[in-house]
């Protein structure tokens, strides 16, 4: 559950702590006080996309901060280390939000993330709706995901095969209806890929060569130089290898008569030594480039070749090899048509069996739970005012298998009794879906392991005992969720085993929202205040409210 959430300088409010605990949470407040505040800064937690304009006047940064203590962190340990991440292991999930005027940062245990990866872990932590948020039940791929999440159908494994399946069937079908190619177009497909194999391309040798050729191409001069460099360090008179002998003489002599001056010329000796190496050295070099006119003219063949496959064929040598690869693939394709066409087409029906296979064991588990849960949503829309609705989920088989298998599905629903059931998108005024999403929702309590609900003003089309009756079921939602309710009906906020007020101040000229929790005669003020004020008639309502 969310255990603490933390806002500095998020549009009115400066700083706010907000320490929550478990159960249904309320919050009210006047209209523009600020209630929105909260669920903008839940929404960076998961992920939003986010600019300046939501940092408060004339500050330079806002920062948000969200601390969940998770009972499961199996799916939020897996989405972490994918993301590079140390799994939580039962420590606390931080999740850190910090909005500037020139970018914006985003941090989970202190170490920086990207915002998808906000996002991933958002989807696994907080479940939110808003007032318009609940039009996502209309939608029939929403409907048949609740499905699955009731059956405890997997569809990941079934996905993978579909994908595989249709992998191989479009190839099959883009290779049959491909175009036969001509002979002129064989030929040269044949003769560039017997040209590019016939210079037997080694694409690390191409430096190699190059760097020979090149000193091929100046190796009279290359012997000339380094043989006069030979020359000056080792001739015969005045050679400098020569004259440093004759200075080792003269050390010697001077080290005779002074034997302390010996540690000033203890380089001398390894000088000597090491022009030795270089005269070497410089002779050796000139040997080596002494090189056979053959094979002079064989290395600039072969570059020449280089550079004439490279102008056909792409800048570099794997370029090369890549339009040879792709010339076989093509020759293979036309020669071997009739054989890759029936290879291609028995992997494909392997493929085809498997999904059939998979397809058929979630169908199953679908039709035993969709009068299951047609039923318990029936009984959750009874305990919401829908006394003598009808409600029922239609399957409809597909006649080839899509990504989510072999059913459609489509929510029924018939608020008046009498009245045939019709889909639920075509007849549900938005108070009504308002309260088959929370049916929906208190129906899948048990699948659900998201551990946040959000509820934004999800009541603001209904009122009444039916108001009373969706705090009721977002108590009971409590008991195995932790649920925030922002409510402007005093008889969802009176279900709640936890109230805060969001404020509207105006201090030291700034205006700022604050939040604080009201118990005893302060919550009964507040719900008093919702009920329109009054006097001891509406203090009585809001105590028989808090005692109902």
């Amino acid at each position: 559950m969310l255990t603490l959430l933390k806002i500095r300088n998020l549009a009115l409010v400066d700083e706010l702590v907000w320490e929550l605990g478990p159960g249904l949470i309320g919050v009210t407040g006047e209209t523009g006080a600020g209630k929105s505040v909260i669920v903008g800064a839940l929404k960076l937690v998961l992920g939003e996309r986010a600019d300046k304009s939501l940092i408060r006047s004339g500050e330079a940064t806002c920062t948000v901060e969200a601390v969940f203590e998770l009972a499961q962190s199996a799916e939020i340990d897996a989405v972490l280390e994918e993301g590079g991440l140390e799994p939580c292991d039962g420590e606390p999930l931080i999740v850190r939000r910090v909005i500037g005027q020139t970018g914006n940062r985003q941090f989970v245990n202190d170490s920086p993330v990207t915002l998808n990866l906000l996002k991933r872990l958002g989807e696994h932590l907080v479940d939110l709706h808003g007032p318009h948020d609940h039009q996502s039940l209309l939608s029939t791929d929403r409907q048949l995901a609740m499905l699955d999440a009731y059956a405890g159908a997997d569809l990941d494994g079934f996905r993978e095969l579909w994908r595989g399946w249709r992998a191989k069937q479009s190839e099959w079908e883009d290779l049959r209806e491909a175009e036969s190619a001509g002979e002129a177009e064989l030929e040269l497909l044949r003769h560039q890929v017997s040209e590019i194999d016939a210079a037997e391309l080694k694409p690390e040798e191409e430096d190699e060569i190059t760097d020979r050729c090149r000193r091929a191409g100046h190796a009279t001069r290359l012997v000339e130089l380094a043989g006069t460099a030979a020359g000056l360090l080792g001739g015969d008179d005045g050679g400098i290898v020569n004259l440093l002998g004759e200075v080792q003489r003269v050390v010697r002599e001077i080290e005779k008569l002074d034997p302390s001056v010996a540690e000033r010329t203890l380089g001398l000796e390894g000088a000597v030594l090491e022009l030795q190496e270089l005269e070497r050295t410089f002779s050796e070099y000139a040997e080596d480039l002494e090189l056979d006119p053959r094979e002079a003219a064989a290395l600039e063949d072969r570059v020449n070749l280089f550079e004439s496959l490279k102008r056909k064929y792409g800048p570099t040598l794997d370029a090369v090899l890549a339009h040879r690869a792709r010339c076989a693939d093509r020759l293979d394709a036309v020669d071997n048509r009739g054989e890759r066409l029936d290879a291609l087409a028995a992997e494909a029906a392997a493929l085809r069996e498997k999904v059939d296979k998979e397809g058929r064991a979630i169908g199953l588990k679908r039709k035993k739970a969709a009068p299951k849960l047609a039923k318990e949503i029936a009984s959750q829309l009874r305990d919401l005012g829908f006394k003598q609705s009808s409600f029922d989920i239609q399957l409809e088989i597909l006649r080839e298998p899509g990504a989510a298998g072999f059913e459609a599905v489509e929510f029924l629903f018939g608020p008046n009794p009498g009245e045939p059931l019709q889909p639920l998108r075509q007849i549900a005024s938005s108070g009504e879906v308002s309260r088959v999403m929370l049916a929906v929702k208190s129906a899948l309590a048990d699948q659900d392991a998201t551990p946040l609900m959000v509820f934004d003003e999800i009541d603001a089309n209904v009122g009444g005992e039916i108001a009373r009756a969706v705090g009721k079921k977002m108590a009971a939602l409590g008991e195995r969720h932790q649920v925030v309710a922002i409510t402007h009906f005093p008889q969802v906020a009176a279900t709640a085993g936890r109230h805060y007020v969001v404020l509207k101040e105006v201090v030291g000229g700034r205006t700022r929202s604050t939040l604080f929790p009201v118990t005893g005669d302060e919550r009964i003020d507040e719900l008093v205040r919702m009920l329109g004020g009054g006097g001891k008639s509406a203090r009585e309502m809001a105590v028989s409210l808090l005692e109902a």
